[in-house]
């Protein structure tokens, strides 16, 4: 990853201008593919530059122009002077000028205008290509992807990383080029105009531009300390919030004051610093430059008096070294944009490049007559080629039979069954189900054929009778009403104020997490799945009510193939086959009865809950 330090907005108003820091790892890469993606634009592009180009020039002649009126201004005013005359000025040279002045300005708005509309228009259709791009990407994703980054970190790279390039795309960068061929241009008419006098101002802008690094320098690690510093306190105020009856109960609260305390104290001095050091940069670069402007100002009035340079062109000279000061101390600050937007662009394309599902057959097979019959034939299996997770794991589960599957965590009970879904690819064996290797089914149609029900309920933000029919398209009310009674839901959800058509919000208040759960299951039982797949299904819902599921599913599972993870063990007594498993083996397998004989790794499991 990128290294950052980064310094939120909202404290920049109190310690000055955010400070980013972020570099990508191959830049040169980066770049060249992202510029392959804006050629696809390449006519807008054109039109940009054009703009930039032809706004540059407008602005470079304007103070030119207007040191022309200003001449003509000063020749009346030095003429009626000189001839004890009436002041007067020539309106139609001077109306000419002005008017030329007022074209430029307008001209330079113009084209202004239509650069920033097309480059908007061009990072937008960038942003709304990488977003469609990475859409796409996420069903092709393996679940190992998910399983090893945060989820955080991934909707940082669909929302933050791809926000950030837009901004540069449309700010930074044309603020770049425009600032480039500003300088040049403006150097170039102050070499014309006075080559002493360009001198004398290159070398304040120089002196500036040193001083402003030199700062900057000690105030990037300054708002590295603070934020650091920044991260601790929020740390430990989201711990004293999460953990407030564990802090009330032990009687800490004296001492996590304190501590908090002792983190204000420091973030008090670092940011001071920090803004000390970000604020004295533009009191110092300004006094250089006005510095300059003395200098330039004395030395103009010599040369003027001298008939060497007018007053008009001093004037014109004085905005130019305005035009070369402000985008040089600015063009540090857009280059770092620049290169955070770089690494912004390097996450996302590190995304679209992650390896993708084996892609399915283009002929997919499916069971001539599905029923149900479920083959594993010696699976071998582990995230990495490194560690291998189960090696030579076969079993055996008839069309119609219930099997469950127990264990210590951490044995592969899920894994299990997710190699089943295809959430993963084998590294040897089969799975095949009625004769038909998964591999050579499609991924929708298998999972078509799956329900699953897990731990972790998962409910959006919709209607209850939405949710419930999620999982099957055009399903009627009345066959919801049927579900949700077979899953001991519909009691509840008719004591809600709107009934099915409760809508649940991000965190589903008004709902416990057994609530929740049974709607889920009632999700599985509408679906009506050849093969159904219960993960701790029952675990968060109370005694009497897993009774009654348990009642629900047992008539749900008759004719389909089940299997059942479970930790509770008196939930699956009743199982055809109680499969045994302990780090990624089956070690027993058979019968509750057949296993309580044996005497083994099941019975002390079995008795550990029931001893009492």
């Amino acid at each position: 990853m990128s290294e950052r330090i980064d310094v939120h907005e909202n404290q920049a108003d109190v310690f000055g201008p955010d400070i980013t820091i972020e570099k990508a790892k191959n830049s040169r890469k980066t770049i060249l593919r992202l510029m392959s993606c804006l050629l696809k634009q390449k006519w807008k592009l054109l039109l940009v530059v054009i703009c930039i180009f032809a706004s540059s020039l407008f602005e470079i002649f304007s103070p030119k122009v207007l040191g022309i009126a200003i001449n003509e201004i000063y020749e009346g005013v030095r003429n009626a002077a000189l001839n004890a005359k009436p002041f007067r000025v020539g309106f139609e040279n001077l109306g000419a000028v002005l008017s030329a002045l007022l074209g430029l300005y307008f001209l330079q708005s113009v084209f202004s205008y239509i650069q920033q509309m097309t480059m908007t228009t061009v990072s937008q259709t960038l942003t709304l290509s990488l977003r469609k791009q990475i859409s796409e990407k996420l069903t092709r994703l393996p679940l190992r992807y998910f399983d090893s980054h945060q989820k955080g970190e991934i909707l940082s790279r669909i929302t933050n990383d791809i926000e950030k390039l837009a901004d540069t795309m449309d700010e930074s960068l044309t603020q770049l080029i425009s600032s480039v061929i500003g300088i040049t241009g403006a150097l170039v008419m102050m070499v014309i105009i006075s080559p002493v006098l360009a001198l004398i101002s290159l070398g304040t802008i120089g002196l500036s531009i040193a001083i402003a690094f030199k700062i900057a320098s000690k105030t990037e690690q300054s708002f590295a300390d603070n934020q650091e510093i920044l991260g601790k306190l929020n740390g430990s105020i989201e711990d004293v919030f999460t953990g407030n009856l564990v802090v009330k109960a032990f009687g800490l609260e004296n001492k996590m004051t304190e501590e908090n305390e002792r983190l204000n104290e420091y973030l008090y001095r670092s940011g001071t610093k920090a803004a000390f050091l970000s604020y004295i940069v533009n009191p110092l670069v300004r006094m250089v430059n006005h510095l300059g402007y003395v200098i330039i100002a004395v030395r103009g009035v010599i040369q003027v008096m001298k008939g060497k340079i007018s007053v008009g062109d001093i004037q014109a000279f004085i905005q130019y070294v305005n035009q070369i000061s402000e985008p040089v101390t600015d063009i540090s600050y857009t280059i770092n944009k620049i290169q955070g937007a770089i690494a912004a662009a390097e996450r996302v394309f590190e995304m679209l490049d992650e390896q993708e599902e084996e892609p399915d057959p283009a002929v997919p097979v499916l069971p001539d007559d599905p029923r149900g019959n479920v083959r594993f034939e010696h699976i071998r299996f582990g995230y990495s080629d490194e560690k291998i997770l189960m090696e030579d794991v076969s079993i055996d589960a008839k069309a119609g039979s219930k099997v469950a599957i127990v264990g210590p965590t951490g044995a592969g009970k899920t894994t299990l069954v997710n190699l089943l879904m295809r959430f993963y690819d084998l590294k040897g064996g089969r799975i095949t189900l009625d004769g038909v290797d998964i591999v050579d089914m499609g991924r929708g149609e298998l999972r078509s054929l799956t329900a699953m029900v897990l731990q972790d309920s998962w409910l959006f933000g919709g209607t209850i009778m939405e949710n419930i029919a999620y999982g099957h398209e055009g399903a009627s009310d009345e066959a919801v009403y049927e579900a949700s009674k077979a899953a001991c839901a519909d009691h509840f959800i008719r004591t809600l104020p709107f009934g099915y058509n409760t809508v649940l919000n991000e965190e589903i208040d008004s709902l416990s997490q057994g609530q929740r759960q049974l709607i889920t299951i009632a999700r599985a039982i509408l679906a009506d799945p050849m093969i159904l797949i219960l993960d701790e299904a029952t675990s968060s819902v109370d005694t009497k009510t897993e009774l009654e599921i348990q009642k629900a599913m047992d008539v749900l599972m008759k004719g389909r193939t089940s299997f059942v993870i479970a930790h509770r063990l008196s939930t699956i007594r009743n199982a055809d086959c109680i499969l045994v498993m302990k780090e990624g083996s089956i070690i027993e397998q058979g019968t509750h009865e057949e296993l309580m004989r044996k005497n083994g790794f099941y019975t002390d499991l079995y008795n550990s809950q029931f001893a009492l």
